[in-house]
């Protein structure tokens, strides 16, 4: 399928795992990319490895996705390479171990700095100008700790299962205005972020497992909106 040939799409945290991931399989299927993250030699090798490919061609933009104003340079940034973004994903994503116990203020600040308004800056910056086109697809990559709570987990799952309701309150704002919202969901992926996470025996999930699920809900027809998929390892 070509449905997604020739659109440009903004991905956070996308130097490395699900994000990287996601970038290279959008990429495959022509769509051009921007790629926002805060490692700006990581983005750099990873666009040039796309452009190179010569499918969709990508953009580098290193970016604080809990600071505002860069969130916003992003989406000029992105619009003047291309003109437009048909497509968001937020994932950018911090995973720290600090139970509301621990104290460590400072980590759960950074977990909702990054998981929470991260969300909500780059879905700010983006939604005007897909509401006035009638058209856009924001993507937010959550978690299934967004579903379920560890002892270790507190401040991480509260932040996902925000990023899950703010998916969930988005989809019913932008009812009939032709912009869809998708949450996904994902199980343990295998990924510099998850290395050293209690030991399991179930397989990791790849990054292309949470990619070909991007993949599933943007190739729908404009009228059907995959609002949640959860992804776990069997």
């Amino acid at each position: 399928m070509k449905v997604l040939q020739g659109k440009t799409a903004i991905i956070t945290g996308a130097s490395s795992g699900i994000g990287k991931g996601i970038a290279k399989e959008l990429a495959q299927k022509g769509v051009n990319v921007v790629l926002a993250a805060r490692r700006k030699e990581k983005l750099e090798e990873l666009a040039d490895e796309i452009n190179k490919a010569n499918k969709g061609k990508a953009l580098a933009v290193k970016t604080d996705i809990s600071n505002e104003k860069d969130v916003e340079k992003l989406t000029r940034e992105a619009e003047k390479a291309f003109d437009h973004i048909d497509i968001l994903i937020n994932n950018a994503g911090q995973m720290l171990t600090a139970p509301v116990r621990s104290g460590k203020v400072s980590e759960w600040e950074r977990m909702i700095d990054v998981n929470i308004k991260g969300v909500l800056y780059a879905s700010n910056s983006v939604l005007p100008s897909m509401i006035q086109r009638g058209k856009g697809h924001l993507i937010n990559v959550a978690s299934v700790s967004g579903f379920e709570v560890t002892k270790h987990s507190t401040v991480y799952s509260a932040t996902k299962f925000a990023v899950r309701a703010i998916s969930t309150g988005l989809e019913k704002e932008l009812a009939r205005t032709g912009v869809r919202v998708t949450n996904i969901s994902p199980g343990m992926v295998d990924t510099p972020l998850s290395s050293g996470r209690g030991a399991s025996d179930r397989k990791k999930l790849t990054t292309n497992d949470i990619a070909n699920a991007v993949i599933y809900a943007l190739e729908q027809p404009d009228y059907v909106n995959v609002n949640e998929i959860t992804v776990r390892p069997v």
